[in-house]
């Protein structure tokens, strides 16, 4: 089992979402603690170790810290706003 830690930043994102994307995307979020790469998820280029899965238009980027088991969720948000 891994932990997932969501970032002040990336809590304040999801706070700011419509509520029944909140629920899609706390679910996905539970999912991440058995698996940390999830079918669709993707490895992005030049950050590392930072994947993103996709929760219908929306996006949640995080890393993975495999040794220590931990996730760190670092941004939640739209398509067209994560990425930035």
């Amino acid at each position: 089992m891994f932990k997932v830690l969501v970032s002040k930043s990336a809590s304040r994102e999801l706070r700011a979402l419509p509520a029944q994307v909140i629920g899609r995307i706390v679910a996905a979020l539970q999912k991440l603690e058995t698996d940390p790469r999830p079918s669709g998820s993707k490895k992005l280029r030049g950050g590392g170790d930072v994947w993103r899965i996709r929760v219908g238009d929306y996006r949640i980027i995080y890393a993975i810290e495999d040794i220590l088991r931990i996730i760190d969720i670092r941004k939640i948000g739209h398509r067209k706003d994560v990425y930035e």
